[in-house]
């Protein structure tokens, strides 16, 4: 796990609690405003939760892979899947997680001790575009077919929470942000009551959604995004790529498909509760 000092080094960001130790670690936990920035608006971003020194280990790895070469006709599935598969489940990548402050972070919205091992992560890559004006963001939720993401049709593969991480510094917007659509995951759980889960397979809600945000962050952040919260990718008008990794995790008793967590929203995450009991 991760470093005494570093957790030292960020008490002011997240909760520290001293008489709850982990393998000797200091339990850090979110603090009640950012289960709130969740509960409300369904994602919170948090700063310098992984250490510069991991993020250019990662980096590094990445960019010796990309330098040796990508056949253009994978590119539309890199896109869709992960860049450098065969580093998706390499502990330069899966330690950005498991051995940084966002495991612990994670936990304590989803509960100690339930969340499924992450195996891996999605290595994404926005490269910059030479459209002038770039297009406007699109939203999706994931787990639903396209021809060149690996789920099958006819399926629904949802999930508990997406974590994020940036690799590199992402300062303005149209950097390639990842961008989201605050407090839908309250707009779907109404429509999915009414519709059935089921109904995503018919393709994205028809229904109105909000001003997107386009997150900007350092190489480190993290940010908290729940399943069921519109996201995607901005385009990236600047002249760097960006980097991130995302992992998608589940709570224990979340299989492939857990339809009655798109109808209760908040069922996979036990450590929300203390929100949920100071009004909603």
């Amino acid at each position: 796990m991760f470093h005494v000092d570093f957790c030292m080094r960020t008490w002011h960001t997240f909760r520290l609690r001293d008489s709850q130790l982990q393998g000797g670690m200091h339990y850090m936990e979110l603090t009640y405003a950012q289960k709130r920035e969740i509960f409300e608006n369904g994602f919170v971003k948090l700063p310098g939760v992984v250490p510069r020194v991991m993020v250019d280990v990662a980096l590094r790895a990445i960019n010796s892979s990309v330098g040796e070469g990508m056949n253009p006709d994978d590119m539309v599935t890199f896109r869709s899947r992960s860049y450098c598969p065969e580093l998706q489940r390499e502990p330069v990548i899966t330690d950005l997680l498991s051995k940084t402050p966002a495991w612990l972070l994670a936990e304590s919205a989803i509960g100690a001790g339930k969340i499924k091992p992450a195996t891996g992560g999605q290595i994404a890559l926005r490269f910059p575009t030479m459209q002038d004006p770039p297009r406007k963001p699109g939203g999706h939720l994931d787990g639903m077919h396209s021809p060149n993401n690996g789920v099958p049709k006819g399926v629904i593969r949802n999930f508990t929470m997406l974590v994020g991480v940036y690799l590199s510094d992402v300062p303005n917007p149209y950097s390639g942000n990842f961008t989201v659509w605050p407090g839908t995951h309250h707009i779907y759980e109404g429509y999915f009551r009414e519709h059935g889960p089921e109904s995503l397979l018919n393709g994205m809600p028809p229904v109105e959604l909000p001003k997107p945000q386009q997150i900007t962050g350092k190489a480190g952040d993290a940010i908290f995004c729940h399943y069921q919260v519109a996201h995607g990718a901005a385009p990236n008008a600047s002249p760097h790529t960006r980097y991130a990794i995302f992992f998608r995790l589940r709570h224990i008793e979340h299989d492939d498909f857990r339809p009655e967590a798109m109808t209760d929203i908040w069922l996979d995450w036990e450590g929300m509760r203390d929100i949920m009991g100071r009004g909603e």
